[in-house]
């Protein structure tokens, strides 16, 4: 009877699952074998790095010891996580209250805004690298942690999406507490704030994972090593003639520690981001 019921199970089995759930599994592979691969070199020593083995013949902390006590590793790090944390926070505050501003208030020109902001994303970061250097020189920005954030400290994107999400707030709630004397920066605060939590969520995440892996910008503002964040400083270790594969494996390692634990817990946030910006589109 259990063999019956076996032959009747897979005779119901949709050969399109089949397909689709082989063809995922095989893409997951090819996604993860490059990482997979990084790790292992990262064990390896010079000699060894050419070699498509995943499992080290003899594995060695020294590329380890050499990223964290003798290198800049570290400052280059808490570089990084200083400027992905300070223009994140920036971001989530102003970009929130002109979404904010732009949905809920009535003025005169405010689509006019709304376009001048969305025009900015037209523009490629190249053209803009330009008066930004410009910029740094002439205040003094050069090889300074402002110099590097600014950019980013308000972004067209952020805005767009607080609005779009802003807009579906209940105008009831805010009359209400304009009717009880509540300040217009307490009702952005108390009470829109907390009901876009998921759009905070996944703007907060995109931002910070941007910061985090910048290399054109930080590479032109800074000059000093001490001021290099974690992708410029992973290119100071090519060398003139060769580079040292196992050590930008192992601080590549590194690096992305902060990445995986940003998905790993919050990546229902980022789902959740994901599929009420696009019903809010």
């Amino acid at each position: 009877m259990s063999d019956m019921s076996s032959i009747y199970k897979l005779e119901k089995t949709n050969p399109k699952k089949i397909i689709l759930w082989t063809l995922l599994f095989l893409g997951g592979v090819v996604m993860i074998t490059p990482i997979v691969f990084m790790a292992s070199t990262s064990f390896k020593t010079g000699q060894e790095i050419y070699f498509l083995n995943i499992i080290p013949k003899d594995p060695t902390l020294e590329n380890y010891n050499f990223i964290l006590f003798e290198s800049k590793f570290v400052r280059w790090f808490l570089n990084s996580l200083w400027v992905a944390t300070f223009s994140t926070v920036s971001v989530l505050f102003f970009d929130s209250l002109v979404g904010y501003t732009l949905a809920k208030f009535s003025f005169k020109g405010r689509e006019l805004v709304f376009i001048a902001i969305l025009s900015t994303l037209m523009i490629p970061t190249e053209m803009l690298i330009i008066p930004w250097y410009m910029m740094s020189r002439n205040f003094g920005w050069i090889d300074t942690y402002w110099g590097i954030a600014f950019p980013g400290l308000l972004t067209g994107f952020g805005t767009f999406l607080m609005r779009q999400f802003f807009l579906n707030l209940p105008n009831e709630l805010i009359d209400a507490a304009r009717i009880d004397g509540w300040s217009e920066f307490s009702i952005w605060w108390r009470i829109a704030m907390p009901l876009v939590v998921p759009a905070l969520s996944a703007l907060a995440i995109f931002h910070f994972l941007g910061n985090w892996t910048a290399f054109i910008w930080p590479l032109i503002a800074t000059n000093d090593p001490d001021m290099y964040t974690i992708p410029v400083g992973l290119a100071s270790f090519n060398g003139e003639f060769q580079m040292d594969w196992e050590i930008v494996m192992t601080a590549s390692c590194l690096a992305t520690i902060p990445t995986l634990l940003v998905f790993i817990l919050l990546q229902k946030f980022i789902i959740k981001g994901i599929m009420l910006a696009g019903l809010k589109g």
